[in-house]
């Protein structure tokens, strides 16, 4: 039977939010993107696709992405774990399955010590809030304050599909894997009105002189859910060891390690990704 991903509006307490629906039966599984250029489809189209005949999906663009909106508001990881909350409560949802990468892996480790009774399993992905430092150190801390070297670094993006290109290659191990099409796609989400706006937010507001605000690793132990911590060999941005000591604080936890694997593997070893998240769904 063909899938069909329902491309969808919701609105979440005056913000019109864009989101992907797929599938009618099973349990519902909520997948969160990332920060920088991301977007549901983005990051998650492969997914969907896999997921949607055995689970109900909802992929939204999450404020400040994809075609949601971008309010006037400071974008951080309270911001997005609440509005998580109300697009759940908006959309009827009671309890559900929570992937998320990168940015979207610490909204939803976050939404689950928040909120653990609306969290049956958790899968963060290459997670941010498991890391104590930005990679860079102190350089790093500078350059997220640089207001005008940013704007700038995201206008020259939406100029250039091969500084795209060279962009996204730091997010995957082998560059080579890299398809044409994904490139143009996140070429149009980099020309998209007020992109970076909400990214910029969230790297001020999480990145500190002396390391990051949000550290989930000590209150790790405190969740229930049965997780699935899904981590790319070689990521540059979050190194594997962060993967292995927050799996060592969640007992009970499994880790699933991707061989020759960045940042983004649901995008470069899509097989890969899709078989150990079903076989982890499918599990009970």
């Amino acid at each position: 039977m063909m899938t069909i991903i329902e491309d969808t509006w919701v609105k979440v307490e005056g913000i019109n939010t864009h989101l992907f629906t797929a599938g009618e039966e099973g349990e519902t599984v909520v997948l969160l993107h990332g920060g920088g250029t991301d977007s549901a489809w983005l990051s998650w189209q492969p997914v969907i696709l896999a997921l949607s005949p055995r689970f109900r999906v909802i992929a939204p663009d999450l404020p400040g992405y994809g075609k949601s909106d971008t309010p006037q508001i400071s974008y951080t990881l309270d911001t997005y774990i609440d509005f998580v909350k109300r697009l759940l409560d908006q959309l009827g949802v009671a309890r559900a399955t929570l992937a998320g990468v990168s940015m979207g892996g610490g909204i939803a480790i976050g939404f689950t010590l928040a909120y653990p009774e609306r969290v049956q399993r958790l899968v963060p992905v290459d997670t941010y809030g498991i890391q104590r430092r930005y990679p860079g150190g102190l350089w790093g801390y500078i350059l997220v304050r640089m207001e005008w070297l940013n704007r700038f670094s995201w206008w020259l993006l939406g100029r250039s599909r091969a500084l795209t290109r060279a962009s996204l290659q730091q997010i995957f191990y082998d560059p080579g894997v890299l398809p044409d099409d994904l490139v143009n796609e996140v070429y149009e989400e980099i020309r998209r009105p007020k992109a970076g706006v909400a990214f910029r937010s969230f790297q001020k507001h999480e990145v500190l002189k002396n390391g990051l605000r949000t550290v989930f690793l000590d209150r790790l132990g405190e969740i229930e859910a049965e997780t699935l911590f899904i981590h790319g060999e070689n990521d540059r941005l979050v190194p594997l060891e962060c993967a292995r000591e927050a799996h060592a604080r969640l007992p009970g936890s499994r880790l699933e390690i991707i061989p020759a694997c960045g940042h983004w593997p649901q995008r470069e070893k899509p097989q890969d990704f899709n078989r150990i998240l079903l076989n982890f769904l499918e599990s009970n």
